[in-house]
């Protein structure tokens, strides 16, 4: 049994966004490039299928997903927001990185592997119930988490997030679900502004921990350490799904964090060593941001051996 899975899909090349835009196809060509190395061999390489849109509607109202399909441009872009873009392969891409998280929890449960990573693009962590926003349409680690709940019975789900920017959507999602957990370490001040310290949930279930400008991996370690990992573990969760982000890398354009790549191998391992203590080992995360194109496939391949290696 290969204890890893891998979704790609060239429609998560494909999306398309304006010239210049940060969140180009070549964020998903470096991510590729780096998996294909001969470390990653014994990957269980899968192609990422499209989601039903029932699955959609887990995280976001038939309102909201109605008005997406209604904008979907057979040419051109449409703009969702300031910096968020529908073109005639979006709908396919981001339905593809939801479906991808679907599909890791089918077979997981099946036993088919122990954790999975889907190299997605466009980022979904920003979208709210009914609002698209930083780079992101929908919300794809939700939709995961919440379909393994309504599927498999994982009555308490986790989404942990070490992106550079808070996932104020999955917040949003997840506020007053008393058994989902939302977890975020995240530059402040940055983009959206939101995951304050003092923003807890509904139920006390939502951890943040904001890390100034500059912040290194030991700060980030030790705000992991003695903060959001023993609230990740006191809540027991039957699933965890990780906000995979790797823009808080050193070298991005859009961060100011002071992580390198072996910050990610460890925090990664320090999940999976949780989810093996409650959650039979149950691990899908998907990825978020990450701009730098060298920084971006050197963190991801880190993150996905410390996944192999669990």
């Amino acid at each position: 049994m290969s204890k890893t899975l891998l979704y790609t899909h060239q429609s998560f090349n494909n999306h398309e966004i304006p010239p210049g835009h940060v969140e180009h196809g070549g964020r998903y060509q470096s991510v590729e490039k780096t998996l294909e190395g001969g470390d990653f061999s014994d990957l269980d390489r899968r192609s990422a299928p499209i989601a039903d849109f029932d699955m959609i509607a887990l995280a976001h109202p038939d309102l909201y997903i109605n008005d997406i399909k209604s904008k979907n441009p057979k040419t051109g872009l449409v703009q969702l927001d300031a910096d968020t873009f529908l073109g005639p392969s979006s709908l396919d891409a981001t339905l593809r990185a939801a479906g991808a998280g679907v599909a890791a929890i089918d077979a997981l449960y099946a036993g088919e592997a122990k954790n999975a990573f889907v190299a997605a693009r466009p980022p979904g962590h920003h979208a709210e119930q009914a609002q698209a926003m930083g780079f992101c349409i929908f919300n794809h680690v939700a939709v995961t988490a919440l379909y393994g709940r309504q599927k498999y019975g994982a009555q308490k789900v986790a989404v942990v997030d070490f992106d550079v920017h808070h996932g104020n959507g999955t917040e949003a999602i997840f506020w007053d679900n008393q058994d989902a957990f939302f977890a975020s370490s995240h530059e402040w001040p940055q983009y959206p502004g939101t995951g304050r310290i003092s923003d807890r949930g509904g139920f006390d279930n939502i951890a943040n921990a904001p890390l100034a400008t500059g912040t290194s991996g030991e700060d980030f370690r030790r705000a992991w350490g003695d903060d959001l990992l023993p609230r990740l573990s006191d809540f027991a969760p039957d699933l965890i799904v990780i906000s995979a982000g790797f823009d808080a890398h050193r070298d991005d354009p859009l961060g100011g964090l002071q992580l390198v790549e072996d910050d990610f191998a460890w925090i990664t391992q320090q999940i999976c060593d949780i989810a093996k203590q409650c959650c039979d080992q149950r691990v899908v995360s998907i990825l978020e941001g990450g701009y730098d194109l060298d920084a971006l496939g050197a963190s991801a391949g880190a993150h996905v051996m410390a996944l192999m290696n669990a």
